[in-house]
C-alpha cells in the first residue's frame, strides 16, 4: 500500500494490454500460492521471522523477487526494508517488521507479500488468525475481508475510481468500524506502484473512469477502534492510534469488458483465504 498524497495534477495511468494482463495474473498466482504455503505456518510459537525465511525461500525457488526487501520507498535516505513479507500483529496497520518476535495464541497476523515474476508484480495481503482468537477479532476479519469483497465489486468498467471507497466506507460505517484513510491501493504492472492511487474512503472527486486495461489494488486496512494511527519510531511500522486491532485484507484486481477480475486467486478459489 502507498499513503496518499493530495496531487496537483491528473496521474498518468498505464493501461495493459490482454497479454500484460495474463502476466500479472501469473505473478499474482504465485502470490496466491506463497500464501497457501505460509498457512500452515501461521501458529502459536512461530517467530516473524520464520515466516519471513518460509516466503523467502518459496519466491526465489520459483523464480521471483521481493518487491519488498530492502525497499526504501520514495526517500533515498529512509531505512530499507529488512524482509521479503510485511508481517503486522494485533493493532498494527501495515509494514510491520518480520522480526524475532513470537506468534501467540489469539494473534492475528496480517501478512503483506510483494514480488516480481518474469517482469510482472504481484502484491496482496491475507490476515490470519493465529490459533483461537476472540470473538471480537474474528469478527474484525470477517468484515475486512466483506470489505474487500465489495470494493472490488464496486469495480465495474465505467464506473469511477473512487465508488470503490465509496463502496468501502458505506460498508464499514453499517459495520460500526473504521476505515484507514492516509493509506490505499495503487496501480500495478512492471513496478509495484504506478498510478493511480486507489482510497478506501470516500473522496470529493470521483476520479478517472475505470476502464478495461486498468490493474490496481484494492486492499482495505479496517480498525476496531478509530481510524487515527501512528508511524512507530522503525520507520516502518504503522500502528493504530488507540491500540485497537486492525485487519487488512488485499487483492491486485484488472478491470476487463466484462467486470473486475482478481489476479491474486488461486485456479478455482472462491477467496484469498485458502483454509
Amino acid at each position: 500500500m502507498i499513503r496518499r498524497k493530495k496531487k496537483k495534477k491528473q496521474e498518468k495511468i498505464i493501461y495493459k494490454t490482454p497479454d500484460e494482463i495474463a502476466k500479472l495474473q501469473a505473478a499474482g498466482h504465485l502470490v496466491a500460492e506463497t500464501f497457501a504455503m505460509l498457512a500452515e505456518y501461521v501458529q502459536p510459537g512461530v517467530t516473524l521471522r520464520d515466516l519471513d525465511r518460509l516466503a523467502e525461500e518459496f519466491i526465489v525457488r520459483h523464480g521471483a523477487q521481493s518487491l519488498y526487501k530492502g525497499y526504501r520507498g520514495s526517500q533515498a535516505n529512509h531505512p530499507p526494508f529488512p524482509g521479503v513479507i510485511c508481517a503486522s500483529v494485533n493493532q498494527e496497520i501495515c509494514h510491520g517488521l518480520p522480526n524475532g518476535r513470537v506468534l501467540q495464541e489469539g494473534d492475528i497476523i496480517g501478512i503483506d507479500i510483494g514480488l516480481r515474476y518474469k517482469g510482472y508484480c504481484g502484491d496482496a495481503c491475507v490476515t490470519f488468525a493465529v490459533g483461537e482468537i476472540a470473538p471480537e477479532a474474528q469478527r474484525l476479519l470477517e468484515v475486512t475481508q466483506k470489505a474487500l469483497a465489495v470494493g472490488i465489486a464496486a469495480a465495474q468498467p465505467g464506473a469511477r475510481l473512487y465508488d470503490i471507497g465509496a463502496a468501502i466506507e458505506d460498508f464499514a460505517d453499517s459495520q460500526g468500524v473504521s476505515v484507514v484513510r492516509e493509506w490505499g491501493g495503487h496501480g500495478i504492472g512492471r513496478q509495484l506502484h504506478e498510478p493511480p492511487s486507489v482510497s478506501h474512503t470516500r473522496m470529493p472527486e470521483r476520479g478517472p473512469l475505470l476502464r478495461p486495461g486498468m490493474v490496481f489494488t484494492i486492499e482495505p486496512m479496517i480498525n476496531l477502534g478509530k481510524p487515527e494511527w501512528r508511524l512507530l519510531k522503525d520507520g516502518w511500522t504503522v500502528v493504530t492510534q488507540d491500540g485497537s486491532l486492525s485487519a487488512q485484507f488485499e487483492h491486485t484486481v484488472a478491470i476487463t469488458p466484462q467486470g473486475p477480475k482478481v489476479l491474486t486467486r488461486l485456479d478455482g478459489a472462491q477467496d484469498i483465504i485458502l483454509t
